[in-house]
């Protein structure tokens, strides 16, 4: 946690760091990244939430009723969601990518959740109280008995994909678009997809999965444009002639 917090601290500070500032920080994080490699693994991902927006991670409570009423509304609601995405005029149908069906199943969950009644789900705002789509989580759902706060973030996955190790998850921590107001309950909810004979894609099941004990790890990148890179002060050569 000592890492995360460093690392963290140092990123949030950066932007708003005068400019001898920046560099003081940049001399200190470049060091730490290479020789802190191992640090950056295995890191909680309710730590990150800490660190980033002050706020709790609650775990799912396996013998919390009114928990386990939640999730079955959920389940409902999911259940009626890939009826749905599953028929012949499925909004997903005229969808290529699978990737590009994800928002196809966000704005679906978001209307079947928000139909049960005693629940409310909305876009989470951000900190300035902005609706941002991009980002996590997608949802935020209230049950409204209890004022517990559920975050949602669906994810579309290939049927014996569970084992890959390719990156399916990122979370940014940035202040202006940190979506993660409350303490809450995290869940992702997982969508299995295959393809019949005729190549169709097919939704075969759901899983909800708590991030309460979820672990992440930074891979440490620099990034720029190419509006930083081509800049006519850096032009030192061009052709034909």
């Amino acid at each position: 946690m000592r890492h995360l917090l460093l690392s963290l601290t140092l990123c949030l500070a950066f932007a708003s760091a005068s400019a001898d500032d920046k560099a003081d920080a940049v001399n200190k994080l470049i060091p730490w990244l290479l020789d802190e490699n191992d640090a950056l693994k295995g890191i909680r991902f309710a730590d990150v939430i800490a660190a980033t927006s002050g706020k709790k991670v609650i775990a799912i409570d396996a013998k919390d009723k009114d928990d386990q009423r939640v999730l079955a509304q959920i389940g409902t609601a999911l259940d009626a969601v890939l009826a749905a995405m599953n028929a012949p005029d499925s909004k997903t149908r005229g969808v290529k990518r699978v990737n590009e069906m994800s928002s196809k199943f966000e704005d679906a969950i978001h209307e079947k959740l928000n139909a049960v009644p005693g629940l409310e789900c909305a876009v989470p705002t951000t900190t300035t109280g902005a609706h941002l789509r991009s980002g996590y989580p997608d949802l935020r759902l209230v049950d409204k008995a209890t004022g517990r706060i559920f975050y949602l973030d669906p994810k579309l996955f290939a049927q014996g994909s569970k084992t890959s190790a390719l990156r399916t998850f990122y979370f940014e921590p940035k202040r202006a678009t940190n979506k993660v107001n409350d303490d809450a309950h995290h869940l992702i909810i997982g969508i299995e997809h295959d393809r019949d004979a005729e190549g169709v894609v097919r939704f075969t099941k759901w899983e909800l999965i708590d991030l309460a004990g979820f672990r992440v790890k930074l891979k440490a990148e620099f990034e720029g444009s190419n509006a930083d890179m081509y800049r006519p002060e850096a032009v030192v050569g061009a052709g034909p002639k």
